[in-house]
């Protein structure tokens, strides 16, 4: 019984673990992404960084990425189409998780 505890155990711990590292890596991608359209909207320094946590906060209207790409679409309009938007999130969602592999 102790050793079915024990994988019951370890697997919510890798649960919870896998969670965790998936909400750091939809915000890292949120910040990144975030810089990337602030780039396109002419901002620098701490205005980029201000947009880019703006970004972050959009995360966290809804589940998924779809209030993510609103509000880059939205400021963004016609700096970048759909397909560009959706590109950026995905490959900065790869660099987002090698940045946390690396890290760890």
């Amino acid at each position: 019984m102790s050793s079915f505890d024990d994988r019951e155990n370890a697997f919510e711990n890798k649960f919870a673990h896998d969670a965790q590292m998936q909400f750091k890596a939809e915000a890292r991608r949120n910040k990144l992404v975030g810089l990337w359209a602030a780039d396109l909207l002419g901002k620098t320094g701490d205005e980029a960084d201000a947009y880019a946590k703006e970004v972050i906060k959009a995360d966290f209207e809804e589940a998924g990425d779809e209030d993510v790409y609103r509000k880059l679409a939205g400021d963004l309009g016609d700096k970048a189409d759909e397909a560009t938007i959706r590109a950026k999130m995905a490959e900065y969602m790869l660099e987002a998780k090698a940045q946390l592999v690396k890290e760890s």
